[in-house]
């Protein structure tokens, strides 16, 4: 198969989260040994830092990408979503898998895929495994998927491990309080490997603390730790929070003999996009008018944002915003700006909710816009009715962002 058409088998045959929702979820590692097994381990030839949490953790796992990328190592890096192709959840030191490798090797284990029903997810975890053994990488920034017990990036043992924050978000999958998420995204948690997580909340903290005893690994509450921090190519207000997280995840590497220094860190913060091609977090796309858009999709993350966009001066504010469909719109309303005229849309995936139930819930709140057929057709409305002293805010799903920039 040509990669294109790779690509549309694995989208169109295979259980795949961000997709299809909860009836890709898988409820135990099984297929991911199986497969890991067939691959030969490939897990066990590389170091791996592992990176969990609700909020942050793409944004956790570049800034750790960059920084060991300028201290001079190979660096393979997974995370998930991709924005705008396939590719970009398979990079080494910034530059994403080539197209033969994921044609080769979907080609060579399809009929494997295909017996034992492996998902989207994954089936890519195993790519990224395999590829990054194969490439002899220094160490590879693995990014939890889902949740962080049942994911399939959990076979990894890592130098550390990393718990950005906990919210409620995929209540349907992890739990309905933050106790019952910790717990899952706890699951990181191994064996004499330090943990770092990177916010004390009253609820999580005990729950960590009695999983990192239980597996006899040091603990570190990044925000009670970190004194100095440090400017970014990240600009979002909540990158300050991700940013102790990683200086803390960088300590605990260095304690490990990794050669780190001061400057290292300062020009990998300073370099992510660089360094990485990350994406989507409150990214400037135009000026006149300003145009900016971010993936923040659950209450924490679109929190974080609003609190941002209520510090820009506008004449104006407009919103293009979509959802997924099982998205609790509940749970964000009352966050949602009400000065401000939206345009409604649906992301191009069949979770994504319609957009003029979108608007018939949320003019229900008060909140005044108009539904689109397409984001881009919200967008180019937005941008002809914007006048150069106002501002287009694009978010509220990552799918909606990836068909903007």
């Amino acid at each position: 198969m040509a990669y294109q058409d790779t690509l549309n088998w694995m989208f169109s045959q295979l259980p795949m989260y961000q997709r299809q929702g909860q009836s890709a979820f898988r409820k135990d590692l099984s297929n991911t040994f199986k497969l890991a097994e067939r691959l030969n381990h490939p897990e066990r030839f590389f170091k791996t830092i592992h990176v969990a949490g609700t909020n942050g953790k793409g944004s956790v796992s570049h800034m750790l990408a960059s920084i060991l990328q300028e201290a001079g190592y190979k660096v393979g890096l997974y995370t998930s979503p991709h924005l705008k192709d396939f590719r970009e959840r398979i990079k080494i030191n910034g530059h994403v898998v080539s197209k033969q490798y994921v044609t080769s090797f979907i080609n060579k284990n399809k009929s494997f895929f295909q017996e034992n029903s492996l998902s989207f997810f994954e089936m890519t975890v195993g790519m990224a495994f395999e590829y990054f053994s194969k490439q002899k990488v220094d160490i590879a920034v693995v990014e939890v998927g889902l949740g962080g017990r049942l994911d399939s990036t959990n076979i990894v043992t890592p130098e550390v491990s990393v718990i950005t924050n906990i919210g409620l978000d995929h209540t349907q999958f992890l739990g309905t309080t933050l106790e019952a998420i910790a717990y899952e995204k706890g699951g990181i948690i191994k064996p004499n490997v330090p943990v770092v997580i990177g916010e004390t909340q009253i609820e999580t903290a005990p729950v960590f603390i009695e999983l990192a005893n239980k597996n006899n690994a040091k603990i570190l509450f990044a925000d009670a730790e970190v004194i100095e921090t440090f400017t970014s190519d990240l600009t979002g207000i909540y990158q300050s929070k991700n940013i102790i997280t990683v200086i803390q995840a960088i300590k605990e590497l260095q304690h490990k003999g990794y050669n780190i220094s001061y400057q290292n860190i300062k020009e990998g913060l300073l370099h992510v996009v660089k360094n990485t091609g990350f994406m989507g977090r409150w990214q400037i796309l135009r000026t006149n008018p300003k145009v900016v858009c971010d993936t923040g999709h659950n209450r924490d993350g679109l929190n974080y944002v609003m609190k941002q966009l209520s510090n820009e001066v506008f004449d104006a504010l407009h919103i293009v915003f979509g959802v997924v469909n099982d998205k609790d719109l509940t749970s964000i309303i009352d966050i949602l700006p009400k000065k401000a005229t939206y345009y409604f849309c649906k992301p191009d995936i069949p979770r994504g909710l319609d957009a003029k139930e979108l608007k018939e819930v949320l003019n229900g709140y008060g909140l005044k816009g108009e539904a689109y057929d397409s984001v881009n057709e919200a967008y180019n409305n937005a941008l002809k009715k914007a006048s150069l002293n106002d501002f287009i805010f694009i978010g509220g799903s990552t799918f909606v962002v990836a068909e903007i920039i």
